[in-house]
């Protein structure tokens, strides 16, 4: 099982799913209606590290971010 939150304005709680990549986390969430338009704005992030590659390998206990763009000042 692997931890995917939600940060900023996405507003869903975290959830836990099988996946071993990140191609398989997102499938997954592009399945669900009231996040799958924000995917293709956002970062990831595994254990605090960003990551761009989906094939990027998961294990058991990975943090998942999904991270939001912001404006600040």
């Amino acid at each position: 099982m692997v931890k995917v939150e939600f940060l900023g304005p996405i507003g869903k709680a975290s959830i836990e799913i099988e996946a071993n990549t990140l191609a398989e986390v997102s499938k997954i969430l592009k399945e669900e209606e009231d996040i799958s338009h924000w995917l293709s704005q956002c970062a990831v992030a595994v254990n605090d590290v960003m990551i761009s590659d989906l094939d990027f390998s998961l294990k058991d206990g990975d943090k998942i971010s999904i991270l939001p763009p912001v404006c600040g000042g």
